[in-house]
């Protein structure tokens, strides 16, 4: 069984100011005796329209020296708990950073990191004014928790991503976001994570951000469907606990991975690359 604390936070534009509420939930986390806690993405700040993209630069750090990450990592050592954490993390181009999550071991080691590579360019939206893209699919992790696969927010809508971490081996999917108010946006949100967890048979857990122009409504679904955890508009955090052995036996029921005919869609390959 493990036990995961799942953050549902209004991030405020003071990085500091997130900084502080985040050790707290760590701290509470750790007292509610969980083995993994989840933040949201943008959890190092929020980020208004108006920002430039020199500012939102200057508020970046890196993930080796940072500040964010070597206090995080300090917490996490101090209470023996695993953290999946989100930072703007500085680049080398002028004027943009990456959004990655940041997955820090309980001796408060960095375990891995990965850079989001879809960004949010629609529905209004050009998150690549502000942001590069990353360009990689971080391979799947083993935390005590459980096998770790990382994707942020509008990754959930490209079923390909989710489905190599699952056949790399990935027991629980963690997808940090900031899912943003609009039209049927919720109704996407729900949608999406439920699909993410029955097509490939793992554990979704989805920390989101509340308040500012955000949805709320993180979310734990299990291998089958069923929606564990839904945190509704309340800032906060719970825990919930899963039980890993229910993923081979949704999977022994409902092969979808085993029953995947690669055969055929090798044949097709062009075609579905858009080529």
């Amino acid at each position: 069984m493990c036990r995961i604390a799942v953050v549902q936070m209004k991030s405020d534009t003071d990085k500091n100011k997130n900084l502080a509420q985040s050790r707290d939930y760590i701290k509470e986390a750790h007292y509610k005796k969980a083995q993994l806690v989840c933040f949201p993405e943008f959890q190092m700040g929020f980020s208004p329209s108006d920002q430039k993209p020199i500012e939102l630069s200057g508020i970046s750090e890196t993930v080796v020296t940072g500040n964010f990450v070597k206090s995080l990592g300090q917490c996490a050592k101090e209470n023996g708990i695993e953290i999946i954490s989100t930072i703007y993390e500085k680049a080398r181009t002028k004027n943009k950073v990456f959004d990655s999550a940041v997955a820090i071991r309980r001796d408060g080691v960095v375990m891995a990191r990965y850079r989001k590579i879809h960004l949010y360019d629609a529905l209004g939206f050009r998150e690549s004014d502000k942001f590069l893209a990353g360009n990689n699919i971080g391979k799947p992790f083993q935390f005590a928790a459980a096998k770790i696969g990382l994707m942020i927010c509008y990754d959930i809508r490209f079923p390909e991503m989710s489905r190599i971490l699952s056949v790399q081996g990935a027991e629980f999917l963690v997808i940090p976001s900031a899912w943003v108010h609009g039209i049927m946006k919720e109704e996407h949100w729900q949608t999406f994570l439920k699909a993410r967890a029955i097509e490939n048979g793992v554990y979704v857990i989805a920390p989101d951000q509340i308040g500012n122009i955000y949805t709320g409504r993180s979310m734990i679904v299990d291998p089958f469907g069923t929606v564990l955890l839904d945190m509704g508009n309340k800032e906060g955090m719970e825990v919930v606990e899963l039980d890993k052995s229910d993923i081979m036996k949704v999977r022994g029921k409902l092969p979808l991975l085993k029953n995947r005919r690669t055969d055929v869609y090798k044949k097709n390959l062009f075609a579905f690359t858009g080529h």
